[in-house]
């Protein structure tokens, strides 16, 4: 058995709204170069997915949607298609959409049987994590929910108990709304309030429905929350849930929109959040769950300085591999990718610990984000 397997094709690059767009899977492919050329990635490990069948997409999304998406996507109207949440300003119709989406709900459900059947422990899909889009309706950037059809291929395929684990800036709704009353499947998100952020959920009493009570978690953070308080929540709250629910396998949604560089939230946090978060999701998983652990993309809109070393760390995490702060990035891939970025790429694994001008709020942040996180300490039972 593999200890990681990695989902490649050159075809998330098709899911792309427009050349303005924030949402950009050119990160994907600058990962998965960053990988390969400091020699942490080699053909075994790759994986060339398959698109889903629409069959597939409907384990979660509805007929009507699946077919208004088909259609959009070949340039025939829709009627009322402003109820599908497609053609809006965040998830505006682009060609083959469908096809696109598709490439990537295949990716990740072929990540879930590899390690599901025990092929691999662990299995990446960084053009996943599609978290907002509902069960009729895209939203957020998000058209298909990979990761709410993957838990639900997991619960009719190998009835196993999914603890999902959401670390994007944003709140993932269609994630917990999809599985807001189930007793097999326990959502947990942490992410900035929605207070200042879409989507405007995610508070810390949405807690699920009927027999699903007390298997939703929410950790909403103060605006500005840096690396300390955001980690020490993480963990404390994971390590928690985990050993309060006691999951089969677990599915990570790492957004990397929450670090100090990204330009649509408020978070400053840096790469020393996103080198650890991984950590104790593997920690989580190892104890748990025999090592099942399928880790989705998500968020993040700094493509250059961001992305690609934080989700670099996802994979080195499953295969051991460590890294230090200080270490160089490769000249190769500095050289390739310079002249493409808009901004200057950073030289270091690490990052300076005065990238951001200090906090003046940063005691009163901590004291909320502690008090947010005894009051959801609270409902574990």
């Amino acid at each position: 058995m593999k200890n990681a397997l990695f989902m490649y094709t050159e075809k998330f690059a098709n899911y792309k709204f427009n050349d303005d767009h924030p949402f950009n899977q050119k990160r994907v492919h600058l990962t998965y170069d960053l990988l390969t050329k400091i020699d942490a990635l080699h053909t075994e490990d790759i994986i060339t997915p398959s698109a889903a069948s629409d069959d597939d997409i409907a384990l979660f999304h509805n007929e009507a949607y699946i077919t208004a998406v088909k259609e959009a996507s070949i340039g025939n109207v829709v009627p009322s298609i402003e109820k599908y949440g497609i053609g809006t300003e965040d998830t505006p119709i682009f060609p083959n959409m469908h096809e696109a989406a598709s490439q990537v709900v295949g990716a990740t459900m072929q990540a879930v049987d590899l390690v599901m059947e025990r092929k691999t422990k662990a299995a990446v899909n960084l053009a996943g994590g599609l978290h907002h889009s509902m069960k009729e309706k895209a939203s957020g950037f998000c058209i298909y929910n990979d990761c709410a059809i993957a838990i639900e291929h997991i619960r009719k395929k190998y009835g196993a108990r999914v603890l999902y684990v959401d670390t994007d800036a944003h709140h993932g709704d269609g994630v917990q709304m999809g599985f807001y009353a189930a007793d097999d499947v326990c959502t947990f998100s942490i992410h900035e309030t929605g207070k200042y952020l879409f989507p405007g959920t995610g508070n810390v009493t949405e807690r699920g429905f009927g027999k699903g009570f007390n298997f939703s978690f929410n950790l909403p953070l103060d605006a500005f929350t840096e690396d300390g308080s955001f980690l020490h929540a993480y963990e404390i709250a994971l390590r928690e849930i985990a050993a309060y629910f006691k999951p089969d396998v677990i599915i990570t949604q790492n957004g990397a929109d929450a670090h100090c560089y990204d330009p649509l939230t408020h978070l400053m946090t840096t790469m020393r959040t996103y080198k650890y978060i991984p950590k104790i999701a593997q920690e989580i998983a190892e104890e748990y769950c025999e090592g099942r652990w399928i880790a989705l993309g998500g968020g993040g809109y700094d493509i250059w300085r961001v992305v690609p070393r934080a989700w670099s760390n996802i994979w080195l995490t499953m295969k051991g591999i460590s890294v230090a702060d200080e270490e160089k990035l490769p000249e190769a891939w500095l050289n390739e990718w310079q002249n493409d970025a808009p901004v200057p790429l950073p030289a270091t694994w690490g990052d300076s610990s005065s990238i951001y001008n200090p906090i003046p709020r940063k005691a009163e942040i901590e004291k909320k984000n502690e008090h947010t996180l005894k009051q959801m300490i609270s409902f574990i039972k």
